[in-house]
């Protein structure tokens, strides 16, 4: 791996020591530079789960990605860094049918540094934590206007967050749940392929791109453009929320000029409704 290709890829030019102030700093760089997208997979083109192709895909093209690609490629870079990386296997519950997915729905990492575990994650989109959160407590970790919490039954652990909306009352969200049992790249292979061809999956039903920013969030959706500008307050301040409506051939345009995005084949938009899964988890 050219790791400074890859630190130049998402803007980050500090030290490279395994510190927890890098593993910070590394993480919402990432998370402002490379998109969370599956766009090839509704341009006629296919996942892979190659470390190398994948730093084609990212670094040397430009593109994003979904949690396979981006939590794989990025404990590849994590692990050139010097840090001790663990990938885990996660299952993401839908905001829609508010239904969890199969084991190995989600890649996430582990990191752990001086006796300590971080839960570290570039690969999920809009609602993911901003900085790694800590494993080692049950407490409220406050990341700006968010609030995280990660939960722990038995050997299952729960990501939850205090719902992004305006107004203190909001709900407490559950994101995902997962295991500390070590993993491997090629355990994800399946899913992968699932995710690219099922009814019930977020990425086959939908053609999608989102970005963090210094301020907000900015994501596509099928033929809409949404931004998100985060409250300055802490928790509990107000969101505000634009929705613009695209036109097929804007799409394109938008994604190059907003994401950084340059698509070599033509996109098909894709907005459909999720089917409940056959198989409740």
């Amino acid at each position: 791996m050219d790791v400074n290709k890859y630190l130049s890829r998402i803007g980050y030019s500090g030290p490279v020591e395994p510190r927890l102030d890098v593993l910070r700093s590394v993480q919402i760089c990432h998370l402002r530079s490379v998109p969370f997208e599956n766009l090839a997979i509704h341009c006629g083109g296919s996942l892979k789960l190659d470390l190398p192709l994948l730093f084609e895909k990212v670094v040397n093209r430009y593109c994003g990605g979904v949690c396979f690609e981006l939590n794989g490629l990025f404990s590849w870079l994590l692990s050139n860094l010097g840090f001790h990386v663990t990938l885990l296997s996660g299952q993401v519950r839908n905001e829609q049918t508010c239904a969890y997915g199969p084991p190995f729905d989600h890649l996430t990492l582990m990191v752990t540094l001086d006796g300590q575990r971080w839960l570290c994650d570039v690969g999920f989109g809009p609602r993911g934590f901003l900085f790694p959160l800590s494993l080692e407590t049950s407490a409220l970790q406050e990341q700006g206007h968010r609030v995280y919490l990660i939960r722990a039954d038995t050997e299952m652990k729960t990501v939850a967050w205090k719902q992004e909306k305006s107004g203190v009352d909001s709900d407490w969200v559950e994101l995902y749940k997962f295991t500390l049992e070590p993993r491997c790249l090629e355990d994800f292979a399946e899913m992968c392929l699932y995710h690219q061809s099922s009814p019930c999956s977020l990425f086959y039903c939908k053609s999608l791109c989102s970005l963090l920013k210094p301020s907000g969030s900015l994501s596509y959706i099928g033929h809409r453009l949404v931004s998100t500008t985060f409250p300055t307050a802490a928790p509990g301040g107000e969101l505000e929320i634009t929705t613009r409506e695209l036109k097929d051939e804007e799409i394109q345009g938008v994604l190059a000029e907003q994401f950084g995005v340059v698509l070599n084949s033509p996109l098909t938009p894709k907005d459909e409704t999720i089917k409940p899964p056959p198989v409740m988890y």
